[in-house]
């Protein structure tokens, strides 16, 4: 899968960053006929590069012209509008990064301790989470947050899907997220998902007692190899918190390994979810 124009565009600056090594930036800038505040944008990912501008910069850093293909390319796709560019003003910076890493990634593996995950929500679900946002305002802005929540999901309908990894506490079953009515349809939603290739859903019972996961909800995302290392992704009120040191990633693949192995079995976690649908809807029928 191409990766995410967000993503290309930072991988590029890194890399143009390292190129450049002890050259003053001023200096180089000042070669091309640029300011210096051009080059310092692109090596930050703020601006993308035209190819005849990479063109130039890679000869001056004295890339032989049979190298360039890979950055061209990167490039080429940091020049690319994303597709969540249009609800970009409704969240805030990690959340952008989060979707282009997420659009990324071959596995998804996720600990939730409160609500199902937006990958798996119903609209109507998702809806009553985005409203009681500590930075939500306006209805504008719930709506384009409850719009990109439900385009993100097409990332489990691409080719090929990435492998999608979910503990849920048992807790998140009985939250009456926007009523038992919302609840119920959720959670025929989560029996629907558990069913997919490639999806493990997992919920972890009350009597698994004291667990790895008990002081935050995260996720561990991993991508094709040779292409980035894996990212752990934490979300708070204000925000998204990234965690890339490989003994800090660690930590938290442990941690779910240890929720995974505490769950119930995706069958057993399976008609546990249904059954609790089953029993919303015996207290709605008349």
């Amino acid at each position: 899968m191409a990766r995410a124009t967000s993503t290309a565009r930072r991988e590029l600056g890194t890399e143009l960053r390292r190129l450049r090594a002890e050259r003053r930036g001023a200096a180089v800038a000042t070669a091309l006929g640029w300011s210096e505040s051009k080059l310092s944008r692109i090596e930050t990912a703020h601006t993308g590069i035209s190819e005849d501008d990479l063109d130039r910069l890679l000869t001056i850093y004295g890339v032989r012209v049979e190298d360039r293909d890979r950055l061209r390319e990167l490039a080429r796709r940091g020049r690319a509008r994303a597709w969540w560019t249009p609800y970009r003003s409704s969240v805030p910076d990690p959340y952008d990064e989060y979707v282009a890493l997420e659009a990324e990634a071959v596995a998804i593996s996720e600990w939730e301790s409160q609500i199902v995950p937006g990958l798996l929500q119903t609209d109507e679900y998702a809806r009553a989470v985005i409203e009681v946002g500590a930075d939500v305002g306006d209805t504008e802005t719930i709506q384009r947050r409850l719009a990109l929540r439900m385009a993100r999901q097409a990332v489990l309908t691409r080719e090929p899907p990435p492998l999608l990894r979910i503990v849920l506490d048992e807790a998140v079953l009985h939250r009456e997220v926007g009523g038992p009515e919302v609840l119920r349809r959720q959670l025929a939603r989560l029996v629907e998902a558990s069913e997919r290739p490639g999806v493990e859903l997992l919920v972890l019972p009350f009597s698994a007692g004291a667990h790895a996961g008990m002081t935050e909800s995260f996720m561990v995302l991993e991508f094709a190899p040779g292409t980035r290392s894996p990212i752990v992704h934490i979300e708070g009120l204000t925000g998204g918190l990234f965690r890339v040191k490989p003994p800090d990633v660690d930590v938290y693949r442990d941690g779910l390994s240890d929720l995974r192995e505490r769950a119930l079995s995706p069958e057993m976690s399976r008609t546990a979810i249904a059954e609790r649908e089953e029993a919303l809807r015996r207290v709605a029928a008349p």
